[in-house]
C-alpha cells in the first residue's frame, strides 16, 4: 500500500511541477531503422519529422547504435544461424536548401563482433519473459554468422571486420505547414548508394530507391504525434536471393517535459524484402517498440538516446535489442 501511495505522489509531483514551455518544439521521432543484420542491407528510411530545416541551416549528427542479433532458425530448405552484435556508427549531414526543401547525406561504418550486451540481455529476459530459446540454444557459441540454403552456405561474415556501409541521400519537401487544425506534411525520397562492403555483408552492392510521407501534429500543449509511411524498391540480389519491394511505418508520441527535454515512444513495422526463402529470420516482417529521450545540452547541441525492443506480434525475424546514442550539432548562421 505504501508503494502505491509513493507512486501516486511521484506522479502528482511530476505533472504539478513542470517548467513552462517557452520555446518548446518537438525534437521529432528517433532516426530508427530496421537493424536486422540482413534486412538492413536493403534501404531502410529512418524515422523523421515532417518539418524541414530553415534555408541555410546545417545539421551535423553522429550516431552510435549497438544491435544484438541471435537466430537459430532451421527452416524448410534454409538455415539461419547467427549470434553477434553489430556496432553502427553513422555520420549524418542535413542542409536546408530552400524555404521548404532539405537534402541530407548519411554515411555509416559497421563493426561486427561477439559484443558485450549478452549478460545484461539474459538478466533482463530472465527476470521478465524468460531467456529467448535461440539464445539458450546458442549459449556455448560466442560468435556465428551463417546462412545456408539447400545445404550450401550462401552468406557468412568474419568477426572483427570494420567496413563501410551503404550511404543514403535523402530529399524532403514540406507540402503543408502545421496550423491549429492541420498537421505538417512532407514527402521524402531516398537513394541508397552501394558504398558498403558487400563481401562482408555490410552492403548489398546495388542501389535502392525509397519514397515516403511524414506527418506531425502538436496537441494539448506538451504532446507531439509523428507518423511515417515509406516504400522501398530494391535492386539486384543479396546472397543470390531475389529482393522484393518493402513497406515500413512508424507512429511516435513525444511528451515535452520542457523546451530542452522530452520523452518519446515509437511503434515500428518493417516488411521483409525476401519471399519464400524458407527461414523466418529472412521471410518474416519486423515489429518493434522504441523508447528514449531528447535533451538539448546547449542552444545548438542536442543529445538523444533510445532503445529498440522486438515485439511478439511477428516472431523470429527482428534483431534482439538495439541501444543507441546520438549527438546533433545545428549550425544556424
Amino acid at each position: 500500500m505504501r508503494l502505491y501511495r509513493f507512486l501516486l505522489a511521484a506522479l502528482l509531483v511530476f505533472f504539478a511541477f513542470q517548467p513552462p514551455l517557452v520555446l518548446a518544439d518537438g525534437f521529432g521521432p528517433f532516426p530508427v531503422r530496421n537493424f536486422q543484420p540482413i534486412h538492413q542491407l536493403v534501404l531502410s528510411m529512418p524515422g523523421d519529422r515532417a518539418a524541414v530545416l530553415k534555408q541555410g541551416v546545417l545539421d551535423f549528427r553522429l550516431e552510435l547504435a549497438q544491435t544484438a542479433s541471435v537466430f537459430n532458425d532451421q527452416g524448410s530448405g534454409a538455415t539461419a544461424t547467427m549470434k553477434f552484435e553489430t556496432m553502427r556508427s553513422g555520420m549524418f549531414l542535413r542542409y536546408g536548401m530552400a524555404e521548404r526543401w532539405e537534402l541530407s547525406l548519411e554515411v555509416p561504418v559497421l563493426y561486427r563482433s561477439r559484443g558485450f550486451m549478452e549478460g545484461a540481455i539474459k538478466a533482463v529476459e530472465g527476470a521478465t519473459s524468460g531467456v529467448a530459446p535461440d539464445r539458450t540454444e546458442l549459449e556455448q557459441v560466442s560468435y556465428v554468422f551463417n546462412l545456408s540454403r539447400g545445404g550450401r552456405t550462401i552468406a557468412s561474415g568474419r568477426e572483427g571486420v570494420v567496413g563501410l556501409g551503404d550511404s543514403t541521400v535523402t530529399s524532403k519537401y514540406q507540402l503543408l505547414l502545421e496550423t491549429a487544425w492541420m498537421p505538417a506534411v512532407s514527402v521524402r525520397t531516398a537513394l541508397k548508394l552501394p558504398t558498403g562492403n558487400a563481401g562482408q555483408y555490410y552492403g548489398s552492392g546495388n542501389p535502392d530507391m525509397g519514397f515516403g510521407l511524414a506527418v506531425e501534429k502538436g496537441f494539448a500543449d506538451r504532446w507531439m504525434l509523428y507518423v511515417n509511411l515509406n516504400g522501398v524498391v530494391p535492386t539486384g540480389r543479396i546472397a543470390g536471393l531475389a529482393l522484393n519491394p518493402t513497406i515500413s511505418s512508424l507512429i511516435a508520441v513525444e511528451y515535452l517535459w520542457s523546451e530542452n527535454f522530452s520523452l518519446t515512444a515509437h511503434f515500428n513495422y518493417y516488411s521483409s524484402p525476401f519471399r519464400g526463402v524458407g527461414t523466418r529470420a529472412l521471410d518474416q516482417a519486423v515489429t518493434e517498440s522504441v523508447a528514449g529521450f531528447s535533451y538539448r545540452l546547449t542552444q545548438h547541441l542536442l543529445w538523444q538516446g533510445y532503445a529498440v525492443e522486438n515485439l511478439d506480434f511477428i516472431t523470429g525475424s527482428a534483431a534482439d535489442v538495439t541501444v543507441s546514442t546520438l549527438l546533433t550539432y545545428r549550425y544556424d548562421p
